[in-house]
């Protein structure tokens, strides 16, 4: 077998179509987590018309709920459903930040 060279590899690499993608960071939204690859190594290739991207670094996982506590939530949209709902402010937005920003559904989980 013959030994090749980091810059032959790299030039054969490129006749095939594939590349490093520079990155800092690669994050995966999943319904009920967030995943986070911190300092990653990103190749892409291009395979049948499609680019197909291979991710590998230091994993980190979040659960989607960070992900609403950051929701900005109108504070007239707090006012109302806490006037609908009679809670307080803070009931309210909890709900809301729950809800994702959902009035009706907001209202409706206070009222249980």
């Amino acid at each position: 077998m013959r030994k090749v060279s980091s810059k032959q590899l790299k030039k054969m690499m490129k006749q095939m179509g594939v590349k490093e993608v520079p990155a800092i960071q690669v994050t995966i939204k999943c319904a009920d987590k967030e995943i986070i690859i911190t300092n990653p190594q990103v190749v892409e290739m291009k395979v049948a018309g499609q680019r197909v991207y291979q991710v590998s670094g230091a994993i980190e996982e979040k659960a989607a709920e960070v992900e609403k506590r950051q929701l900005e939530i109108p504070e007239a949209d707090v006012m109302l459903v806490a006037q609908q709902a009679s809670v307080t402010l803070e009931e309210a937005r909890k709900a809301l930040i729950e809800t994702e920003g959902d009035l009706a559904k907001a209202i409706l989980l206070l009222k249980k």
